[in-house]
């Protein structure tokens, strides 16, 4: 089943036929992206939950694109397709190596505590955030993104996002959000995704 998922995963990437593509995955491939949990515990925390998260977050973008296409036709070439797939597969790239696997106390169905493994977090490889860090990761190993694209993927956690708390962070994120109608449909399959699919 992972191994459907991330056949899957490279193909819809390559359909967008962006440059730099090729190099984007082979570089996920060997930072573990799809080992990686898509949390320590809270949604899909276990091996191969960032892609099953990031593949959720792309096919509930795509609904939701055409969704807003059928209300809306002038919104067709404002949500292109690939960059829809795009800022979906890749708004949590940040998250592929801070995730280390540990063993974690819990107590089991009779209240006594046992080791069961899960997973720490280090932001210590590549400290820069998260929306921030997943497009500069992208950008540094070569992919092409749109200024959408990089709107949608800096900006999708919003209001849980620390530099929020700066009145200079929300004005951006405000003036984002009236220009880029991408941001809103990454942010809202985003919490779709991880607060009902993956509950």
């Amino acid at each position: 089943m992972l191994n459907e998922k991330k056949v899957r995963f490279k193909e819809m990437l390559l359909s967008t036929k962006r440059e730099g593509m090729g190099n984007v995955i082979e570089r996920l491939e060997a930072a573990g992206f799809f080992q990686a949990p898509a949390s320590t515990r809270f949604h899909l925390n276990y091996e191969g939950g960032l892609l099953e998260h990031s593949m959720n977050v792309c096919e509930m973008a795509l609904d939701l694109r055409e969704l807003m296409i059928r209300k809306d036709e002038g919104l067709c070439d404002l949500l292109p397709k690939e960059s829809v797939i795009i800022a979906a597969l890749f708004h949590d790239v940040c998250k592929t190596d801070i995730y280390k696997p540990a063993m974690k106390k819990q107590k089991n169905a009779l209240g006594v505590w046992c080791n069961v493994p899960g997973y720490d977090v280090d932001y210590s490889n590549f400290p820069l955030g998260h929306g921030e860090k997943s497009v500069i990761w992208l950008l540094h190993h070569g992919l092409r993104l749109t200024a959408d694209e990089i709107m949608a993927i800096r900006w999708h956690m919003t209001a849980w996002d620390l530099p929020f708390q700066s009145p200079e962070m929300k004005g951006n994120l405000n003036a984002a959000r009236d220009r880029c109608p991408l941001l809103a449909v990454i942010q809202a399959a985003d919490g779709l995704s991880a607060h009902l699919l993956e509950r």
